[in-house]
């Protein structure tokens, strides 16, 4: 009867243990479905975040004539910074003036000193070979008269991202160094021109410099003077377009002192976070 009891408590006892258990399982359960779900909340709200911040922090498509009214407020506000303009007297504007625009061309011509101009593509024109630039590629023009007509199995043009090597089988090669810039290989290429020149067209990574010079051992040219045509943001393809507007709307949201695309996404972000967890205390907490 005794032994009854016992095994009748002892069931009893394991019963409410495992009860307890699964309780103790189906809270943990809970807990961790509630955290996923604001995690994918909160990942959810920024990236919405993000998306509207694009679509309204000036990264949109303009028109032509709101590109080109842009492009002139922002070429006459860097003038205005560039330090040209001078305070001015009544009766002496004139001499003022003059003596500015003095000062800066001989500043110029203080940096440009030892520098090649610009040849009219905006390169050099070499001994051995010719380079002109855009600024999203380059274009090399090496000419090989006395082996025309030129054939491909007798060439060697080795394109690296930072290296180039052009020339002649079993001959010394015309040019075989380091380039000043980084190249996009997957976007760049040569072919035989007239049967007796070699034209090799090499795609920027970095769409917003001019090239100072071809490879390392190049004489340097003087970027001030480079005059490229005037272009459209039309003219410009879809992802150098973007990048070029997206500048175009930081450079003036920084003219009127206020946070440009992604000082604004970051922090849109750091607000939607702290209102997501009320139960942090970002009081004492300092944000770059």
């Amino acid at each position: 009867m005794i032994l009854e009891k016992f095994n009748k408590h002892e069931a009893i006892a394991l019963g409410v243990e495992k009860k307890k258990k699964l309780d103790q399982e189906e809270v943990d359960r809970k807990r961790k479905a509630r955290i996923e779900k604001e995690r994918l909340d909160v990942e959810a709200e920024a990236a919405a975040t993000a998306a509207k911040e694009n679509q309204q922090s000036g990264v949109v498509e303009l028109t032509d004539e709101e590109a080109a009214k842009l492009e002139e407020e922002l070429e006459l506000e860097a003038k205005k910074k560039a330090g040209n303009q001078t305070v001015t007297h009544a009766g002496d504007g004139d001499k003022e003036e003059s003596e500015s625009k003095a000062d800066a061309e001989d500043e110029e011509d203080k940096d440009d000193k030892g520098k090649i101009k610009p040849n009219a593509g905006n390169g050099c024109d070499l001994p051995n070979y010719r380079w002109t630039q855009t600024l999203s590629e380059i274009e090399l023009r090496v000419p090989l008269v006395k082996y025309y007509p030129l054939k491909s199995n007798a060439l060697v043009v080795d394109l690296k991202k930072r290296h180039l090597k052009v020339g002649v089988k079993n001959e010394a090669p015309v040019i075989d160094s380091e380039l000043s810039h980084e190249i996009k290989l997957e976007e760049s290429s040569w072919v035989i021109e007239d049967r007796k020149t070699i034209l090799i067209t090499m795609e920027k990574i970095n769409k917003m410099e001019w090239w100072n010079r071809l490879i390392l051992s190049d004489p340097e040219i003087a970027t001030r003077k480079i005059n490229p045509e005037p272009s459209k943001l039309s003219d410009l393809d879809g992802e150098t377009r973007s990048m070029v507007e997206k500048m175009m709307y930081d450079q003036r949201q920084k003219e009127m002192g206020k946070p440009t695309s992604e000082e604004q996404k970051k922090q849109d972000m750091m607000k939607k976070f702290m209102e997501s967890h009320p139960e942090m205390d970002f009081s004492n907490c300092k944000f770059n």
